[in-house]
């Protein structure tokens, strides 16, 4: 009986729960405890697989372990650009005679070195290739056997037999799993329903969020996530980490049913653009058409114009495309100097949040912009947009960037003394370690600098000019009919 009741608790809350918080989704909240069936393990599993086979999440399984595997699937549906990739490992496990939980692993690979752990570019002893050294066999750590697997796999796999990987829990997964199939095993009607998708108007057909990978769940997002809410991201230019952080919290406020706008200082006259990409299928011909701009090619790349925010336009267009209500819009001024640039920056991203009262805006610029506080060590009266957009708005809430040490695109004064000229490049960037997941957060108060906190985005990796990749899509490496000036910049001054 006590277990009967604790179920039925359990479900009235999540009910509630979702009642009572009104203008936030649970798919954005981070549980604190694990999901407990009140079903012993065998009659859970069932349910689980069943699960997985609605949700076209196809699967592996060990039979008699209480264990499977999805297939990979690609961030962000499918983008070219991405180059990350997640599966989930599910273990049935048992709690007691008649309880029992699911552990549910994310695993995380990427085509890059991103999370490749120390020293594994480092080989330790002889060769290890499977067949000819240099050959096409030669693949270090693969038995004969694992080879002619890693030959059938799909495209994209192959790369991670290179590269790296990583696994995370995921909490949100698991209760998600939970809210669907306990009802049944409880042989409860009234069930939560599960939250919509905030879908375009001009979206064909329903969607689900296990439709969409949006990547692990960004801690703390939730509290942030509501309509009219302006969320102000102080930022350090050209990192990768920046805009796939961009990406993924778009991709996850808006698979939790909330619209989304993302802002963006880019030159304001990169709008039209920016919205004929956007509906655009995406071929060499859309990318041509977005990256033939002078913006993109300026002489002083500052890193807002790097191969990683050309991949986060990509990967909205991509969420956009499948459905998802996910906009964009450019606020910078390039033309105006001074206090006058900050006032037009805030007047264009005040009257964007003033336009769409029901979504929640993303705003994204260099972090002397986003403060809300009035000065600068060179200019007391300096008022930044983000304390102008703070005066005038209701709900405004400004972080800054945190990471752990890395490198980054960086443009700086040239350091051999020309002051009129600036040098662009590689650089060091340290930071502190707060491990590798993605998370916001608030402190109650601001800081000297106006900030409500920080959002955190890992170890930073520098993220090159989209334009030394070609004209066309990076990454493509078709230069697009433009040879490039250095496709691996390694120097900080050019």
């Amino acid at each position: 009986m006590r277990s009967v009741v604790y179920a039925a608790v359990v479900l009235a809350g999540l009910m509630t729960g979702c009642a009572h918080q009104g203008s936030t989704y649970s798919d954005l909240f981070i549980p604190d405890g694990e999901a407990i069936y009140e079903r012993p393990v065998e009659e859970m599993w069932p349910e689980v697989r069943q699960y997985f086979t609605e949700a076209n999440l196809p699967f592996r399984e060990d039979r008699g372990s209480m264990v499977l595997e999805t297939d990979w699937r690609q961030e962000f549906g499918g983008s070219k650009v991405s180059g990350f990739f997640h599966r989930y490992m599910v273990m049935g496990k048992r709690e007691s005679p008649t309880q029992s939980k699911l552990w549910i692993i994310r695993i995380t690979k990427s085509r890059n070195k991103a999370l490749a752990p120390p020293g594994r570019e480092l080989d330790w002893g002889v060769s290890r290739a499977a067949g000819n050294a240099g050959g096409d066999a030669a693949v270090p750590g693969l038995s004969p056997e694992d080879f002619e697997e890693y030959l059938d796999a799909p495209v994209g796999e192959n790369s991670f037999f290179a590269e790296s990987g990583q696994g995370s829990r995921d909490l949100v997964m698991e209760w998600r799993v939970f809210r669907s199939i306990s009802p049944k095993l409880m042989k409860e009607e009234n069930a939560p329903k599960p939250v919509k998708v905030a879908m375009a108007p001009n979206a064909q057909g329903g969607a689900a969020a296990t439709d969409f990978e949006c990547g692990l769940p960004i801690l703390g997002l939730g509290k942030q996530v509501k309509p009219g809410a302006v969320l102000l991201l102080g930022e350090m230019h050209g990192t990768q980490e920046v805009p796939r952080f961009i990406a993924q919290a778009s991709c996850q406020a808006a698979v939790a049913g909330m619209p989304v706008t993302v802002g963006l200082e880019l030159p304001l006259e990169s709008q039209t653009r920016v919205d004929t990409f956007l509906d655009s299928a995406g071929t060499e011909d859309d990318w041509l058409k977005l990256m033939e701009a002078p913006f993109w090619r300026s002489p002083y790349p500052d890193g807002r114009s790097s191969e990683a925010v050309a991949n986060m336009l990509e990967q909205l267009r991509q969420l956009r495309s499948r459905g998802l209500d996910v906009d964009i819009f450019v606020f910078d001024h390039p033309k105006a100097q001074g206090q006058a640039r900050e006032d037009a920056m805030a007047a264009t991203v005040r009257h964007q949040v003033e336009s769409g009262p029901g979504r929640f805006h993303v705003i994204l610029s260099g972090n002397i912009h986003s403060r809300t506080k009035k000065g600068l060590p060179w200019d007391k009266s300096f008022k930044p947009m983000g304390l102008l957009l703070k005066d005038e708005l209701d709900s405004v809430v400004a972080l800054d960037m945190a990471y752990n040490s890395g490198s980054a695109w960086i443009c700086a004064v040239d350091s051999k003394g020309v002051k009129d000229r600036l040098a662009c490049g590689i650089r060091e960037a340290k930071g502190r370690d707060n491990g590798d997941r993605f998370f916001l957060h608030t402190w109650g108060g601001t800081n000297g600098d106006g900030y409500h906190g920080v959002f955190y985005v890992g170890p930073v990796s520098a993220s090159a000019p989209a334009a030394h990749k070609g004209l066309g899509r990076p990454g493509g490496g078709d230069n697009s009919g433009v040879p490039t000036e250095d496709r691996t910049p390694t120097l900080a001054f050019h």
